[in-house]
């Protein structure tokens, strides 16, 4: 396998632990591990007291299972495969999917890996752009001329990132029949879900909707516990899921015992978990909403409507790159330009979940009076 180098990732080696301030990372703030423990109930308190530093079932422990599947409704924990990360879940799944003459669309700007991946099997990628003139929407029109005889799989990400963007139900249920009707699998990157503003805007997991859908999930994003390293795939498709385990085998084999535990306690707690990610959220992008206006003439704000990131534009004479590279060095401040996605247009990702926002905002706030001062 040949894959080219991973833009962000590459990106955030070199920064992630550098610089004081990530206003571009797409996780939530993340939980302490005493404060996460003392969410624990009195079954995961035992197994965590209990537990033994060997090997966990390949599948993932079946606690953690059914308490994934209830995230998605009409599935069970059979219908569930934990990976090491929402990372290895595309990786395995897109080798499971796709080969040499197989064709595969998948929505951009996005998660590198979700096209790189595809590629790198031997199969042909067509990216469906999204538009911020159009709010980032999806078009259904543009991915029905994108299909071919060939495509064996639509990859989507919803709540999308870099951007935010969110279609409405009508929209995302449509996409599921259309890739019914075709006989296309549908990868759906739900690993920004249940961090929608308005909750009425929660669309229902493709693996509920669509027999022949995957869904993406991860512990990363809206539980804010990215260190653990723990995402998954649910599907009613009971083949694949079959052949994705056998292919683990050559990959991760199984979750590290600690973390599946810890993860066991976050989404047993899910309501509150979920109640301080939302919390973080919404008080930072009323910071945002505010920023942006007072500085209309610096930059686009396209408001995203779900998720810990959005994708703005600066509409100065100059490459987002160096904006952002003069920020960091002066600041200290990182944001992400969009050339790490190949994306034109001066776009840059902004995280929104980050306890330090404020801080890091104001710092940005700064750097923009003063170089507008400055003339630059």
């Amino acid at each position: 396998m040949r894959i080219p180098d991973f833009k962000l990732e590459r990106y955030f080696a070199r920064w992630e632990f550098s610089a004081p301030y990530l206003l571009c990372s797409s996780d939530i703030e993340g939980w302490r591990m005493k404060d996460l423990l003392a969410l624990a109930d009195a079954d995961a308190q035992a197994r965590w007291e209990a537990l033994t530093l060997g090997y966990t079932e390949s599948t993932g422990l079946p606690a953690l299972r059914e308490e994934i599947a209830a995230l998605y409704p009409g599935l069970s924990a059979d219908h569930v495969l934990t990976f090491a990360g929402a990372q290895e879940a595309v990786f395995v799944l897109m080798n499971v999917l796709l080969g040499p003459g197989d064709h595969a669309v998948v929505t951009w700007p996005g998660y590198q890996s979700l096209y790189e991946v595809a590629r790198a099997t031997g199969a042909d990628v067509t990216l469906l752009p999204l538009r911020a003139e159009e709010g980032w929407a999806l078009d259904l029109e543009a991915l029905r001329r994108a299909l071919t005889p060939r495509t064996r799989v639509v990859v989507v990400n919803f709540p999308h990132n870099p951007t935010g963007a969110l279609p409405d139900r009508a929209t995302f249920e449509a996409l599921c029949a259309l890739c019914d009707e075709r006989g296309i699998h549908l990868l759906s990157d739900e690993v920004y879900r249940l961090l929608e503003y308005d909750v009425r805007d929660t669309l229902p997991p493709a693996a509920s909707v669509s027999p022949r859908a995957f869904s993406l999930g991860v512990m990363s994003k809206a539980f804010g516990l990215a260190g653990l390293r723990v995402g998954w795939l649910a599907s009613r498709d009971a083949d694949v899921l079959r052949r994705c385990m056998a292919y683990k085998d050559y990959t991760t084999i199984c979750n590290g015992a600690p973390v599946e535990v810890l993860a066991l306690i976050a989404l047993r707690a899910k309501a509150r978990v979920l109640e301080r990610s939302r919390a973080l959220l919404a008080g930072n992008l009323a910071l945002l909403d505010a920023f942006f206006a007072r500085h209309a003439d610096t930059f686009q704000w396209v408001r995203p409507r779900a998720g810990s990131v959005a994708f703005p534009r600066l509409l100065r004479d100059e490459p987002v790159a160096r904006f952002t590279q003069a920020l960091v060095d002066r600041e200290g401040v990182l944001l992400l330009p969009g050339d790490v996605y190949d994306f034109p247009g001066n776009h840059f990702r902004l995280g929104l979940g980050r306890a330090n926002l404020p801080d890091a905002l104001s710092r940005l706030e700064r750097f923009v009076s003063d170089t507008l001062r400055a003339g630059h």
